[in-house]
């Protein structure tokens, strides 16, 4: 896999807090910001490095990514950017089949395609485990709050990032704990690996 150095971005100072469990302490960032390329297959991560992906095409419902992960036990990783949801849906693979209780990793996000063969994707703090059959579960408020409460995202940004949370847990959930039913109810279907 190809990596080249990119100029990163301005650091950010870092303020810590409490976490909501009011043990574990919380660094606040910015939200984090990636770029994927159509053109010359590349992605370019928060950090600003750029890396080869081995897939990027565009669908009417967004933008799916496919790369190898150098590292076991997974050998790719695979996500779907889906802007009119304002989410991204990641699977890991150990190997080059989807497995049948896969664990989706949604993350609540900003994604807009930017350029004809440019998209970018903004995170949003929130993370979602959808498994079929199981009630979701959603993380990452106390980091959204930390972030707040730095100034990283103001008080209507964070309410409205907490809502589409809430209601892509209950969406889910009304479809039967079916991520792919309830992406089916808004005219989306993911195909994996």
């Amino acid at each position: 896999m190809r990596s080249t150095t990119a100029q990163p971005p301005a650091a950010a100072s870092a303020t810590q807090t409490t976490a909501i469990d009011g043990k574990t302490p919380i660094t606040a960032h910015r939200p984090r910001v990636e770029y994927f390329d159509t053109a010359d297959l590349t992605g370019t991560d928060a950090h600003g490095y750029v890396h080869s992906v081995e897939d990027c095409h565009a669908t009417p419902w967004g933008l799916k990514v496919t790369l190898r992960t150098p590292a076991p036990p997974h050998r790719y990783t695979e996500s779907w950017l889906l802007p009119a949801l304002s989410l991204r849906v990641t699977v890991q693979h150990a190997g080059a089949a989807h497995e049948r209780d896969q664990a989706h990793h949604l993350e609540i996000g900003e994604i807009t395609q930017v350029e004809p063969h440019r998209w970018r994707a903004v995170d949003h703090y929130l993370r979602i485990e959808a498994r079929n059959g199981r009630a979701p579960r959603m993380s990452g408020v106390d980091e959204l709050l930390a972030a707040h409460a730095a100034g990283y995202v103001d008080s209507a940004q964070t309410q409205r990032i907490i809502e589409h949370g809430n209601a892509v847990v209950a969406g889910i959930a009304a479809h039967g704990h079916n991520l792919d039913r309830w992406l089916a109810g808004h005219k989306v279907a993911l195909t994996w690996l």
